[in-house]
């Protein structure tokens, strides 16, 4: 260590207020984090791209300062999915401070790594309060059974007014409208279950018919449009 003649001149003079790092919640625990290897927990961070076309949510596991597990999940820009699997290769094994200096591709992706690191090193994590935390894999239980994203896509304008176009259910194949022309239900199709019943060996019909559903008033509307060309 250099000092300068000014410090060097200087008399010393104790530190008495000190108490150390101020404790954070962590898999149960409350911890006084210094080292990396001191963070643990799951939490998610949600980053965008410099022009804002585009966002990812991010989902990391770690265990004393290494990711073991990560979920990178994409919206509105097609370059991006192709980023996430390369972000995807890459972040594990990574202690959180590593991927913190890591290019991932992304601009989204890197800045939903900083707004995650900045959650987990405060302790804001989602097993702050879980003992052991959560296992590898629970990453998964973001995307459910069928294992896909969450994704709500919604169109609307003023002359025309909202279309559904994708809920949590699945692909939305009919927005249900009541007298009015107002929306009261709709109808869909999981994409996931589809794919399950195909695997099982349904023909593509049956799938189809087998993973439909609805929600709401449907069978009260007095007209079902298809939200993509109606």
């Amino acid at each position: 260590m250099i000092y300068s003649k000014e410090v060097e001149d200087m008399c010393t003079v104790a530190q008495g207020v000190h108490h150390g790092a101020a404790p954070i919640p962590e898999e149960a625990k409350w911890v006084q984090s210094k080292e990396i290897k001191d963070i643990s927990g799951l939490t998610h961070g949600v980053g965008w791209c410099a022009p804002q076309q585009g966002a990812c949510k991010l989902t990391l596991n770690v265990k004393q300062g290494v990711i073991q597990e990560a979920l990178v999940e994409t919206i509105g820009c097609s370059g991006m999915t192709h980023s996430a699997a390369m972000a995807a290769e890459i972040l594990p094994g990574l202690t959180v401070l590593e991927a913190l200096n890591t290019d991932l591709v992304c601009d989204a992706i890197n800045t939903a790594m900083r707004e995650l690191f900045l959650q987990i090193a405060y302790g804001r994590s989602q097993s702050a309060f879980s003992e052991e935390g959560l296992p590898v894999g629970a990453g998964l239980e973001d995307l459910g059974k069928a294992l896909r994203s969450q994704v709500g896509t919604m169109y609307s304008t003023l002359k025309k007014g909202p279309r559904y176009l994708e809920m949590t259910e699945g692909y939305v194949t009919g927005i249900a409208l009541d007298k009015n022309g107002e929306i009261i239900g709709y109808k869909f199709v999981n994409f996931g279950k589809m794919m399950t019943n195909i695997k099982n060996g349904d023909d593509p019909t049956t799938a189809f018919n087998k993973a439909c559903g609805q929600y709401g008033r449907v069978d009260e509307a007095v007209k079902v449009v298809d939200p993509r060309k109606e």
